[in-house]
């Protein structure tokens, strides 16, 4: 595409840049003053959210490639380090450029069918423009994320949407299956293949023909069934147990994971060739906490699915009741949402409206236990409050080395709190690597609970 009458602003301040984005959007934004870490991040997603959507290309004079790959996770275009390579700039922007063209004059489903998906936040977005691309393709897709963040809800939307709609939507729970009977549950058996198999049976990849076959959980797949599964990806073709004869099944695979496979590809717990056949297309469902602004909807909507199940009155909430919720850091996510709603709605009795009270124990002492902090931490003594004794008066190298070890040590109990002592997910939220994380804990004598999300 050609791009001859491209126009250029230059601001010189962040500042000066969300006051120009919502002055005049753009379609890409150059960003040269990021710095690494959550609150480079925050500045990432708050340009993306300006009223262009712009793509925005990252030019920093740091290479930390924890903060690279975590920022092209979170939406943005490129990465490069400064002093960048002209045409590698240029060129960047041009395919930025010929990408949004190619998004304003792509033919879209007349609607998209959400299948329950609710929300409106930027994260959430992508992933729904993501899950429209994967519908009208036939490609594997890998749907990641955390427990409850609705991973079944998108496999099924990208079914629905596709051209195998009329097909079989067929579901493999791989946690569910006992290690002994998963061949013979996936690809069928025959008659006398094993002792109690008393007649022939259809696998879930026969029931999956002409339809879309997903597997939930797959980093649960015994690795002895992984490489059994891989040829069936390759070929479409399988034996059932006991059988002599090869079988055909034209089915599209979608696998959902709440697991770090490519950690398990690195202990071989996983095969890294089964991975590269399941990501054809990868989407990445952000977790609730970072997609607060879809709170308020989501509360709307299960207040009154709820009421209507329960054959009672809608029920309204208030302002402060909203705000806790938006507080707090769900790790549950929308399936803890769910039911924190009902329990709220239970608790509620007769009352037309809801309020923090209403809300479990647990909650309400989490969201106690941070507002007390808020509160007392202005007040505590501040690395900067020195002893005027001339005798004990700290030099200038003493003075910063305890200053910036009082601030690692606040706002690495905070990190692992926020957390829970999830270090994959802490590592996310403060931009730094594991190693680095480690080192740090271990310099403060600051415990790490656990390692691996649940």
């Amino acid at each position: 595409m050609g791009h001859s009458n491209v126009e250029m602003r230059i601001v010189q301040s962040l500042a000066a840049a969300r006051e120009a984005l919502y002055d005049e959007p753009q379609d890409v934004v150059i960003l040269g003053c990021i710095p690494p870490g959550p609150a480079g991040l925050e500045c990432l997603n708050e340009i993306r959210r300006t009223p262009g959507r712009p793509e925005v290309l990252l030019l920093t004079d740091h290479g930390d490639p924890e903060f690279a790959e975590i920022a092209i996770r979170s939406g943005a275009w490129s990465y490069m380090i400064k002093p960048p390579v002209t045409g590698d700039l240029v060129k960047a922007v041009l395919r930025a450029l010929d990408h949004r063209e190619e998004r304003r004059t792509r033919r879209q489903p007349v609607a998209l069918k959400r299948n329950g998906i609710l929300g409106d936040s930027e994260a959430l977005r992508r992933c729904l423009d993501q899950l429209a691309q994967a519908a009208v393709s036939d490609s594997s897709v890998l749907i990641s994320g955390e427990t409850g963040t609705g991973k079944e809800l998108f496999a099924t939307a990208i079914h629905e949407n596709s051209p195998r709609s009329s097909g079989a939507f067929v579901v493999v729970d791989c946690a569910a299956m006992p290690e002994a009977l998963v061949e013979s549950m996936l690809f069928g058996h025959e008659k006398g293949a094993y002792t109690s198999a008393d007649s022939r049976a259809e696998g879930l990849v026969t029931q999956a023909h002409k339809g879309t076959l997903f597997l939930d959980e797959v980093g649960e797949l015994p690795l002895a069934i992984q490489k059994s599964f891989l040829r069936v990806l390759e070929g479409h073709t399988y034996r059932p147990v006991g059988g002599a004869i090869e079988r055909i099944s034209d089915f599209r695979l979608v696998s959902a994971t709440n697991r770090d496979l490519e950690a398990m590809v690195l202990n071989g717990t996983f095969r890294k060739d089964l991975l590269f056949r399941l990501r054809a297309i990868n989407i990445e469902l952000p977790p609730l906490r970072n997609s607060v602004d879809d709170i308020n909807e989501l509360t709307c909507n299960f207040i009154g699915r709820i009421c209507d199940r329960m054959g009672i009155s809608r029920k309204g909430f208030s302002t402060d009741f909203l705000e806790a919720l938006e507080k707090y850091e769900w790790p549950g996510n929308v399936r803890e949402l769910i039911n924190t709603i009902e329990y709220a709605i239970a608790a509620a009795g007769d009352a037309p409206a809801l309020f923090p009270r209403h809300l479990p124990t647990h909650i309400r002492a989490r969201l106690a236990r941070h507002s007390v902090m808020e509160q007392v931490r202005p007040e505590e003594p501040t690395p900067h409050k020195q002893s005027l004794d001339p005798e004990n008066f700290p030099d200038i190298r003493e003075f910063r080395d305890k200053a910036m070890a009082d601030l690692e040590v606040m706002y690495l109990g905070d990190l692992m709190e926020l957390t829970q002592g999830d270090i994959p997910r802490a590592c996310e939220v403060s931009g730094l690597s594991r190693a680095r994380l480690y080192a740090l804990l271990k310099k403060y004598g600051l415990s790490k609970e656990r390692e691996q999300v649940s």
